[in-house]
């Protein structure tokens, strides 16, 4: 297949490339480099498969030839409210990235007749009220709120990627992706582990806001990427939710970043300080995966985080 991934400088897009490549696929990469880094894809410099258009995805997009399949993973992602890319700092680009990204990219689809593959986030679920949250949960959202740019922003791509299935018959596939971690994952990205995996790393203590009863489930992203592939390779037209089930509370999590890593200076407990809506609990219903994909996470905590500390050992000039 000739594949277009757009977001392929990111974190999980630059995976999701190493991947369909390896998997025998032609891929064109096209990102804009806000949050992207074109380190991420330095290593497939000069590969036969891989091209890489450098393009803002919520402006027309053209693709000379043929494209089989769109992979959409275009847009900033970032809670860190103290980043410049972060989507708190990038809210217009980021409701751009998801309303006219995604049309732009869903038209791709259609003129080309691809499948079509949206990746969206747990993050449409809002601050959760059933739990765990399966598919069929519509979500406890704020529409206006500071988070908002990135929420609603999802949700209207997914009601944007079942409106051309339904009305233009594109063949559609939308991925919910729960907290993931490994290699390449932005440093500054405000979430839990690249902040206490740093801190403990640097000999500093983890900070951990209120009581640290806040639950989050973290999913490895070798795990991440195979149940995106499955989905992608499937015939589901429907949301799946693709992530680690297995929850823990962020005080539990600290204190086993400061035991792998031999990190002694502990836990800094500090006032809450959390931004408006955040979730106090996420975890995944993955039943649909196990049972459309047979899909499930194989990676457990330990390893995962093993296997990223070398990354973040480089990024720090620890190495």
């Amino acid at each position: 297949m000739r594949i277009l991934i757009t977001g392929a400088a990111g974190f999980l897009g630059s995976h999701l490339c190493d991947r369909l490549l390896a998997d025998g696929h032609e891929v064109i990469g096209m990102d804009n480099f806000i949050t992207g880094r074109p380190e991420n894809l330095a290593h497939l410099a000069g590969h036969e498969r891989f091209h890489f258009i450098r393009h803002d995805i919520s402006t027309y997009i053209f693709i000379p030839g043929k494209v089989d399949a769109v992979l959409n993973f275009a847009s900033p992602a970032s809670p860190n409210p103290e980043s410049p890319y972060g989507y708190f700092n990038l809210p217009i680009q980021t409701l751009k990235a998801g309303a006219l990204g995604t049309l732009n990219t869903l038209g791709v689809a259609k003129a080309h007749k691809a499948r079509y593959l949206l990746a969206s986030t747990s993050e449409i679920y809002g601050d959760p009220l059933v739990h765990p949250q399966r598919e069929d949960y519509p979500g406890n959202v704020d529409p206006i709120g500071p988070r908002a740019v990135y929420d609603e922003a999802k949700r209207f791509a997914e009601a944007l990627t079942m409106a051309y299935h339904r009305t233009h018959k594109v063949d559609t596939r939308i991925v919910r992706i729960f907290n993931t971690y490994g290699p390449r994952m932005d440093l500054n990205d405000g979430r839990a582990l690249p902040n206490f995996l740093k801190q403990a790393l640097l000999g500093q203590p983890l900070t951990v806001y209120g009581d640290g009863q806040q639950t989050r489930s973290f999913c490895y992203v070798d795990d991440l990427i195979e149940g995106i592939v499955r989905l992608f390779y499937s015939d589901e037209h429907y949301p799946v939710n693709i992530g680690n089930d297995h929850e823990m509370t962020i005080l539990e999590f600290a204190e086993t970043i400061n035991r792998i890593v031999g990190n002694r200076a502990g836990i800094a407990f500090v006032p809450q300080g959390r931004s408006a809506r955040d979730p106090q609990r996420r975890q995944p219903d993955i039943t649909r995966a196990r049972d459309l994909l047979g899909w499930q996470p194989a990676t457990d905590l330990e390893s995962g985080i093993r296997q990223t500390i070398p990354y973040f050992k480089e990024q720090l000039g620890l190495s």
